[in-house]
């Protein structure tokens, strides 16, 4: 199985650990190393780190690279500061999600970093490259030559700075980034994340994430896998592609049409998400708890009256509120907060009601 699975620059480090592997996005990734709640309650009260080296980096420069990132990219970038961090998405013509990703202004004129989902990387790239037409840019896939550690948690600041000596990085707001060194090799440090708490994203060589891995693992920092990265995410309302996104929704269904700039600017997909506003959604992301403890998985049918109304998207007993609840996909009549559904587990159906997406309150530094 393996064999047929890219691994990460971390690899060796996971199977020392005894983490337990799985394939991810093309990758071989680890999962968990003790148990999902541990590693779940170790970002949401200390702190934990994740391998994400499977993302994909992917430069933009050139005379046009502002101009052509605002092209394909449905957030704004005219005018943000250098070290800002924008989050949006790709779409096709038709207004569905070839990706979300983020989009980092370089500290070079010119010069853009998109960081896409790792499952993604190929087809992303191959997309911009299709776009690039009547652009003077240069368009770089350096996925392959980064290593990325995600340092979550309450603590991660004390982490950041007393462990690894990256003291700017105290100085970040949410959604800013600097660019540093690490025994002389380039580093990029943003105060983003993927868990609903407070975190950094450290970019840097195979070699320097290592040698990070190792120094934040001998300080005591959790080792956490894949499982309760998608637990954290799903508690703090962050869509993951292929569930709440996909190339079959748009960012207005997903309840995102903040990060589309529908009324600033023109970006492919643009007219089809205007056409879709101006006519009215058909149905939406929306949030269900569960009167009861079962749980809740994706591909689940939602229904009322015994006819099907919407499919789960996401779905756990949600570790930090020892709630059933799930996101879904659902006809448009049935998205007001409060309403009542039901949620069918094979043969038998259990009551729900609609609420907010956002299961936990998020710590993010702002």
């Amino acid at each position: 199985m393996e064999d047929n699975l890219l691994k990460t620059c971390l690899y060796d480090k996971h199977v020392a650990l005894g983490a337990l592997m799985s394939p991810f996005g093309g990758f071989i990734m680890p999962i968990q190393y003790t148990s999902i709640t541990d590693e779940h309650n170790a970002v949401r009260h200390r702190a934990g780190m994740f391998d994400v080296s499977h993302m994909g980096e992917i430069f933009v420069s050139g005379p046009d690279a502002e101009k052509f990132v605002n092209h394909i990219f449905t957030n704004n970038v005219t005018g943000i500061p250098d070290g800002k961090i924008l989050y949006g998405m790709m779409l096709y013509p038709n207004g569905t999600v070839v990706d979300d990703l983020l989009v980092y202004k370089e500290f070079e004129p010119g010069k853009y970093l998109l960081v896409v989902n790792a499952s993604n990387i190929a087809k992303d790239y191959e997309w911009i490259c299709a776009q690039k037409d009547g652009f003077d840019v240069e368009v770089d896939n350096a996925s392959d030559t980064w290593g990325e550690i995600a340092l979550q948690g309450p603590e991660a600041e004390k982490f950041a700075v007393d462990t690894l000596g990256l003291e700017p990085a105290a100085g970040l707001g949410f959604y800013t980034y600097y660019e540093a060194e690490w025994k002389g090799t380039r580093m990029i440090v943003s105060r983003t994340g993927y868990t609903g708490e407070d975190g950094f994203e450290i970019y840097c060589s195979h070699e320097a994430v290592n040698e990070i891995w190792d120094i934040l693992l001998a300080a005591g920092v959790a080792p956490c896998g894949l499982g309760c990265r998608d637990t954290l995410r799903f508690e703090a309302g962050l869509p993951l592609y292929g569930h709440e996104l996909s190339d079959e929704i748009t960012p207005l269904e997903a309840g995102l049409g903040m990060f589309a700039k529908i009324k600033e600017k023109d970006f492919i997909g643009r007219d089809a998400l205007a056409a879709q506003k101006e006519a009215g959604l058909t149905r939406k992301i929306v949030g269900i708890e569960l009167q009861d403890k079962a749980i809740p998985r994706a591909g689940y049918p939602v229904e009322v009256d015994g006819v099907q109304v919407g499919v789960v998207t996401t779905g756990y007993r949600s570790i930090s509120t020892d709630r059933s609840v799930c996101v879904a996909m659902v006809d448009k009549a049935y998205t007001e907060l409060g309403t009542q559904v039901e949620i069918r587990i094979r043969k038998k159906v259990f009551p729900g009601i609609v609420t907010k997406k956002r299961f936990y309150e998020t710590n993010y530094k702002k």
